[in-house]
């Protein structure tokens, strides 16, 4: 498990974009019959992946977490960007297909990943909070997430939002998770920008097309920065940070919190005008 530290608007303001891709830029996600994980100090938050192909892949420990298991004090969240495959939670199974999310209650001894198809492998993105309380295991299909479309074709982000894990969804301790899916012909994410103090966030940009990258936004509102991302590549995103972004084509991300707040609104807009 890697390991990323905190740092301040201070600090991040004189990175080189070296030094930047190193701090918040993860570039080893879904490689094939493999976890990756990677533990921020921002609000303690594992960002990670499997991609099981031939064989079921368990969840393993981590000398880092000093824990007997990898859930012992934390709660999962689980979004399949892949092809069909299960996850199996203390022997229960659920059947994941591609945008369909598990979300995984603290105390879970045993989550297993599989695959349906060896040739066309499921793609479990994975985000893991510390958590207090333990809540039931929740299979949530992307037809059931209520999805919302915001945005404009005029301002090229037109987006469908899909809410899985929420205040008014599956419920959590403190993890909040879900995708947005651009237009074809849109390109902006979340934009306007907007900050959370009270919590922090890692994008996962998914379906971005052979040969097409995300311009990822960061840095606060008057003194942003940007990182070039490609397809299955993550963003830790610092909660003084805005997380905005434009691609040369339409694509996919996940979105993932973890904070004091579970209330998806909660957060301070910047007008686009005020951007520097």
């Amino acid at each position: 498990m890697n390991q990323r530290y905190a740092q301040s608007p201070k600090e991040v303001a004189t990175l080189g974009t070296a030094e930047l891709r190193a701090s918040f830029l993860l570039e080893d996600l879904m490689q094939l019959g493999q976890f990756n994980f990677t533990y921020s100090h921002y609000d303690r938050a594992i960002t990670g992946s499997v991609v099981p192909v031939d064989k079921p892949l368990e969840l393993p420990g981590y000398e880092n977490l000093r824990s007997d298991f990898f859930l012992q004090r934390r709660e999962l969240g689980i979004i399949n960007v892949g092809g069909a495959g299960t996850v199996n939670i203390d022997g229960t199974v659920y059947e994941v297909n591609k945008l369909d999310a598990v979300y995984v209650g603290k105390g879970s001894v045993s989550v297993v990943f599989s695959s349906n198809v060896a040739t066309d492998p499921a793609k479990f993105f994975l985000y893991s909070v510390p958590a207090h309380k333990e809540y039931p295991h929740q299979l949530i299909k992307k037809e059931n997430a209520i999805p919302t479309t915001i945005g404009s074709k005029d301002t090229a982000n037109e987006r469908t939002i899909y809410k899985y894990i929420h205040l008014e969804g599956a419920k959590s301790c403190q993890l909040v998770m879900g995708l947005t899916v651009l237009s074809t012909g849109c390109v902006w994410n979340t934009m306007p920008a907007h900050v959370h103090d009270r919590r922090m966030e890692s994008y996962f940009y998914f379906d971005v097309p052979a040969g097409q990258v995300v311009f990822h936004l960061m840095g606060q509102p008057q003194e942003t920065r940007h990182v070039v991302v490609q397809n299955h590549q993550a963003i830790i995103s610092p909660p003084w940070s805005i997380h905005s972004g434009g691609g040369t084509s339409n694509y996919g991300f996940i979105w993932a919190m973890a904070g004091e707040n579970l209330v998806y609104s909660d957060m301070d807009a910047v007008a686009i005008n005020e951007l520097r």
